[in-house]
């Protein structure tokens, strides 16, 4: 009898992950080849080509008709993606138009620059956010609308707005860091730090207020309920009951906000990275883009949707950790 009672529950559980792991791998190859193929049609119907910026204004017609011809632009829409999906699904994202560099090498040689803006600007969000909405949610007075204020300003203000603002008073009024450009880790771990700080601040203010106010409302739904009640008549102090058990339940919603706003924040590194010059992802995507340089807006933009789908992967798994209900949903 104890060999049954052990084994259908394991065997359940085995076949809840198989069933949840074969739905994320449909759903993130729908979300990959949805993404392909819309790029693609978009940056292939949008005016202009590389052929005619290639050659420029001074290129004749024959030149640039020829020119078409031999990049492929005169065969089907259709055609020219079914080829790009054919190598795609074999590892060889093609090479760029221009540079005739493959576009993994191009990918890999500024993808450093867009994960370290990524993770710095989320472990600057979530510390800091966190930080206020405990803070937050111990206190209702002053602090509490405090919070409110500095939610609604740091979601509404445009994040170029604030880099420039950013660059004028910490680059140029106080030159304390740079303006502009990047320096490698490896070259200068500290110059590499400096480098980064206003980028970081830019991309990150605006997540540091959404977990700032999600933090101070999940804790203060937890502190109302009857096991917090429970646990003070305990004898309990504050600060176990705090940070063991409210911070830990109401991080339950908080992560799932992480996980949007850092699916969000690669998004935002395209103008971040712009602004600040920095030899990233977003740069990359933007050049591209503006030279018509399929290949590589493709590769860019699976990049991007790749880390989509392993974020949603991550709020799964966390999610699982610290509500175990979430583990047979």
């Amino acid at each position: 009898m104890s060999v049954t009672f052990t084994a259908a529950p394991s065997r359940q559980r085995g076949g809840l992950f198989a069933r949840r792991l074969a739905r994320w791998l449909a759903t993130s190859l729908l979300l990959l080849f949805v993404v392909s193929v819309l790029t693609f049609v978009l940056v292939s119907l949008a005016p202009g080509d590389a052929a005619r910026t290639i050659l420029g204004q001074t290129g004749t017609q024959e030149q640039y008709l020829a020119l078409r011809d031999q990049l492929g632009l005169d065969d089907p829409l259709i055609e020219r993606y079914g080829q790009w999906l054919g190598a795609a699904v074999q590892g060889d994202l093609g090479s760029s138009i221009f540079s005739n560099q493959s576009v993994s090498s191009l990918i890999g040689s500024r993808l450093g620059v867009t994960l370290s803006l990524v993770a710095g600007s989320l472990l600057f969000s979530v510390v800091v956010g966190v930080a206020l909405g405990v803070a937050g949610a111990r206190s209702h007075g002053p602090i509490g609308r405090a919070i409110d204020v500095v939610a609604l300003v740091g979601v509404s203000i445009p994040t170029f707005w604030l880099g420039f603002l950013l660059v004028s008073v910490f680059a140029v009024a106080l030159p304390l860091f740079p303006a502009t450009g990047y320096i490698d880790f490896g070259y200068w771990p500290f110059g590499w730090f400096l480098s980064l700080v206003l980028p970081v601040l830019t991309l990150g203010i605006g997540g540091v207020a959404v977990i700032a106010k999600q933090t101070r409302d999940a804790m203060r739904t937890q502190l109302d309920r009857e096991f917090v009640t429970a646990m003070r008549a305990q004898g309990l102090s504050e600060r176990s009951i705090v940070y063991r058990h409210v911070l830990r339940n109401a991080a339950i919603p908080v992560t799932t906000v992480i996980g949007l706003m850092m699916i969000g924040l690669f998004s935002g590194t395209v103008l971040v990275e712009n602004v600040f010059a920095l030899p990233g992802l977003g740069g990359l995507v933007v050049e591209a883009t503006s030279r018509h340089d399929i290949p590589v807006v493709q590769g860019v933009a699976l990049t991007f949707a790749l880390f989509v789908v392993v974020t949603n992967l991550l709020i799964d798994v966390l999610s699982g950790i610290l509500d175990p209900k979430a583990r047979t949903a």
